[in-house]
């Protein structure tokens, strides 16, 4: 017993060392940049810094801060959590004492702006400023309850809420550029069940040459010299999600296809038709082709291309960044087959909406006062019947993985997690139909 005690008590004050170590570490750190940068730090920055090690608070922010690029230049608290006038979106105060009432958790953009104005400008271009609208868009938001929409959906969207948030990619404190070129930085939000694109580039041939090499890159210095010289040593083999998507650091980021894989203007007859079948199961056009208002939400958040040469644009850019390694025909053949692939999915697509469909035009199925006359898809589970539950998985989980595998060259995604499970979804939704029906015969 005796022996029990003296080494709960060895363990305990070992680890109270520890404890003691690490924070004196940290207040060391902190320091140290905050001397180095003393004369260059506002008042209010300091008082801030001096609050926080007082009250033994937010001791990770004051590390990370205090070896980012910010502190070694002077740019501490007051210029990111005090907005600026134009910054009107941001909402959220610290439910502290914090003697400043100007003080703000979420950090706005346009804080950034002030010192990054061409990337806060090539940002606004892009999808990710639009997250929020888009997310927003999507007839079942309302309806979630508010935890489950800001934590679940507002986790990743909230990249656009109000004038946009940096630090989805740059994480504070250390806003480190180098970080958020990474692949692993964009994994929090493209991953999973609508949009694993993770999982798919982590395990297609380019994702296993980064993860198997990519420690051995000089980030820092050799981004703007990728495959500049073939020949030169270090020189990474295979591209990342940057790489691709934001060439050069352009923080526009846009794909040709978007979202949802769907374009209007398309010039194919026979996709045209299919099209337009999964345009009504969307919600944008209606029995005769008129747009309708949700139109207008889903072209404000551009989950949608709105015509061939805006599609058109970004598909050129992607075959020059495709070319820097491949040839550009290559290049271009490859981006076209995925393109044919994304009209094979929507043949099953448009099959199973018309499946559905029928059972809500034969009364088979019940459908509440406040639905279209099609199918909903962008209600997504917010529908009562398995066989609408199939059609959703189908076309929000299935149909993604088979058109993304093909644009991330990842044979197993393309076809047996998207390709194949379409195929069974159609199997299953044509056997509930005839089931519907002959139990509606037998009443």
């Amino acid at each position: 017993m005796k022996r029990r005690w003296m080494v709960a008590v060895f363990w305990l004050s070992l680890l109270t060392s520890l404890a003691l170590w690490l924070s004196a570490l940290l207040r060391l750190n902190v320091s140290s940049a905050l001397q180095q940068a003393n004369a260059q730090l506002s008042e209010e920055t300091i008082k801030c810094i001096q609050c926080h090690q007082a009250k033994g608070v937010a001791r990770v922010a004051l590390r990370d801060w205090s070896q980012s690029r910010h502190a070694q230049v002077g740019v501490g608290c007051e210029e990111c959590h005090i907005p600026v006038a134009k910054a009107s979106g941001i909402t959220v105060k610290l439910k502290t004492a914090c003697e400043n009432s100007s003080v703000r958790r979420r950090v706005s953009a346009l804080n950034c702006a002030e010192c990054h104005q061409l990337q806060f400008r090539q940002f606004t271009e892009g999808k990710h400023a639009l997250a929020w609208v888009a997310m927003n868009a999507i007839p079942i938001t309302s309806r979630l309850p508010k935890e489950i929409a800001e934590r679940g959906c507002g986790g990743c969207h909230n990249i656009g809420r109000d004038e946009g948030k940096c630090d989805s990619c740059h994480t504070r404190h250390l806003f480190s550029a180098a970080e958020a070129r990474r692949a692993e930085a964009c994994q929090t939000c493209h991953m999973g069940f609508d949009h694993p694109q993770w999982e798919m580039f982590s395990t297609s041939k380019h994702g296993t040459i980064y993860l198997t090499q990519g420690s051995q890159w000089d980030w820092t210095r050799k981004l703007k010299q990728w495959f500049a010289d073939m020949s030169a040593p270090r020189t990474p083999r295979a591209p990342t999600c940057a790489f691709c998507h934001m060439p050069d650091g352009d923080h526009a980021v846009k794909t040709a296809w978007g979202f949802l894989a769907v374009r209007l203007g398309e010039k194919d007859k026979e996709w045209e038709r299919l099209r337009n079948i999964i345009f009504r199961a969307l919600g944008v056009i209606d029995e005769k082709g008129n747009l309708t208002e949700r139109f207008k939400v889903v072209a404000a958040g551009k989950v949608a291309r709105l015509s061939i040469e805006e599609w058109q644009q970004e598909r050129n850019k992607m075959i020059q960044r495709c070319a820097t390694c491949h040839s550009q025909s290559f290049a271009r053949e490859t981006l076209e087959q995925a393109d044919r692939i994304i009209k094979e999915a929507d043949r099953l697509l448009a099959e199973a909406v018309q499946i559905v469909e029928s059972l809500y035009r034969d009364g088979i199925l019940p459908r509440p006062k406040d639905r279209p006359p099609v199918v909903d898809l962008l209600r997504f589970y917010e529908v009562e019947n398995p066989i609408e539950q199939r059609l959703y998985i189908m076309f929000l989980s299935h149909r993604m993985r088979t058109f993304q595998g093909a644009f991330h060259m990842n044979p197993d995604y393309l076809h047996w997690y998207g390709w194949a499970e379409m195929r069974k979804d159609l199997a299953e939704i044509k056997a509930e139909a005839r089931r519907l029906r002959e139990e509606r015969k037998r009443k």
